[in-house]
């Protein structure tokens, strides 16, 4: 296995930045009565994903 020097080139953060990009481009259609409950949620939850990722390869620090 490869070392991994930045969470960025993670195939699986790729792909959830993708999902993300995809997502937010989707939302901008939906209703607007949607921009405060479903639009926000989602588009919080989408950037989640890779927020996620990146903190679980951040190096631990020690106390």
């Amino acid at each position: 296995m490869n070392k991994v020097n930045s969470f960025d080139e993670l195939e699986v953060y790729q792909a959830a930045f993708a999902l993300q990009q995809d997502l937010f481009g989707l939302s901008k259609c939906w209703p607007k009565v949607e921009d405060y409950s479903l639009t926000d949620q989602v588009r919080r939850s989408s950037r989640s994903i890779g927020a996620n990722i990146a903190e679980w390869l951040r190096p631990v620090e020690e106390f």
